[in-house]
Order: structure tokens, then C-alpha cells, then sequence
């Protein structure tokens, strides 16, 4: 990952514990998300890569597919997962979802419903969670 990461997303393991990661993935150009700078930790277990790493965003986020506790619903993660996904397709995943959430199965209901319902207010609010994310 560190050696040739892709376009937007970076991670590297904590200082003394291989298995928690710190992530960044910047928001997509010409999205609501651009210029964002969104942090996230990763755990993994002794399982991986045959079971899919703990990823929760640590920057404040309003998306349908998170939860306020910053954890993903994202299927890779979950019951779509493969062990051939590295950090890599895991961070380029997340940022892929950023500007094409699911909708069907929303974590978050209020964004999901602004997302189909009202897009500007949906992206007066993802703006300012970008904001936010400078300061984080």
C-alpha cells in the first residue's frame, strides 16, 4: 500500500500495533466530497485475510451507507467479501461509495432520504462535513 498507493487513499499501520491501521481517502473531484480529507482506522484480526477487516471513519461524515458511529455499510465488508481484497481495493471501495451510495440499505436514513429526495440539501450538508474534515 505504501509503496504504490492509488490515486486519493492512503494507510499505514500504527507505530506499535500492525494489526489498527490509520486510513485517509480524500473526497472525489467533481463530487460534494472533493477536497475532503476523511480519516479512518482499521483493525484487523488474526482471520484476515479470510474474514474482512473493523473500518469505521473517524471523520464526522453524512452519507447513507455510515453510521454515526463512523462504522460502513458497505457490502465488501460484509457478506461480499473476498480475501483477495487488500487495503487498497478496501480504500478505493470506500471512496467509490462517497459519490454512489446504496440507497436500498441506508445506515444513515436521513441522508439516504435528502440523497433521493432534495440533492441540494444533501450536498450543503456533505460540504460541510468537508469542512469539518480540515480541522479533524
Amino acid at each position: 500500500m505504501q509503496t504504490d498507493p492509488p490515486a486519493g487513499v492512503s494507510a499505514s499501520p500504527i507505530a506499535d500495533n500492525v494489526m489498527t491501521w490509520n486510513a485517509v481517502i480524500i473526497g472525489p473531484a467533481d463530487t460534494p466530497f472533493e477536497d475532503g480529507t476523511f480519516r479512518l482506522v482499521m483493525h484487523f484480526e488474526e482471520q484476515y485475510p479470510n474474514k474482512p477487516p473493523g473500518v469505521k471513519f473517524i471523520s464526522q461524515m453524512f452519507h447513507p451507507n455510515v453510521y454515526g458511529t463512523g462504522e460502513l455499510c458497505l457490502d465488501i465488508l460484509q457478506n461480499r467479501w473476498s480475501p483477495t481484497y487488500d487495503v487498497a481495493a478496501i480504500l478505493t471501495s470506500i471512496q467509490s461509495l462517497l459519490n454512489d451510495p446504496n440507497t436500498s440499505s441506508p445506515a444513515n436514513v436521513e441522508a439516504s432520504n435528502l440523497y433521493k429526495d432534495n440533492r441540494r440539501e444533501y450536498t450543503k450538508r456533505v460540504r460541510e462535513t468537508v469542512e469539518k474534515s480540515w480541522d479533524d
